[in-house]
């Protein structure tokens, strides 16, 4: 729960920081395109996340790396990260910056729960479907729950659309014995 305040807090304020520079979009691209890296080279994530290594030298390898390549107003953020011991939270605060500002745009997120994992185009369409039910933009990610037999639950902002056989068994159980 810590760790979320935390996300939001610094996601709250590098969206803040952006709008002042009118830079919304280029830092959610850059900000992403430097997640990209650190996912994909592991030895940088861990100096990052070093407790044993210096701010100061955590700062020379960032400047080293993303100076030029990211806007300034980025790379300062990524230095008070360091500063303040959240640098291993980067990816978190950008997925929280992401979702505030596409939130201001009317994109809504959540969660289409499955037995099996979800094809893209599977999921593309339940995004339409939900769009058009909610009257607003959603994104979806996938995730597996293997109580529902089969069919997809899908959850958005604390509302469930429930098209999974476990329910309609359950509907079903409910009118038999009324019966």
């Amino acid at each position: 729960m810590a760790e979320l305040t935390v996300d939001i807090t610094y996601g709250t304020a590098l969206l803040e920081a952006a709008r002042e520079t009118g830079k919304e979009e280029q830092i959610k691209e850059e900000g992403f395109q430097v997640v990209d890296i650190l996912e994909k080279e592991d030895e940088l994530q861990k100096f990052i996340a070093y407790p044993a290594i210096s701010a100061a030298e955590k700062k020379k390898v960032i400047g080293e790396i993303f100076e030029g390549r990211v806007c300034n107003e980025l790379l300062n953020f990524m230095y008070i990260l360091v500063d303040k011991r959240r640098a291993g939270r980067f990816e978190s605060i950008m997925k929280v910056y992401r979702e505030l500002l596409e939130r201001e745009e009317g994109v809504s997120y959540g969660t289409a729960y499955s037995v099996v994992k979800l094809s893209d185009e599977r999921l593309r369409q339940l995004e339409e479907q939900t769009s058009r039910l909610m009257r607003r933009n959603v994104k979806l990610t996938n995730e597996i729950d293997a109580k529902l037999m089969a069919g997809v639950k899908v959850l958005v902002e604390g509302k469930i659309i429930d098209a999974s056989y476990r329910k309609k068994f359950d509907e079903m159980a409910v009118q038999l014995k009324a019966n």
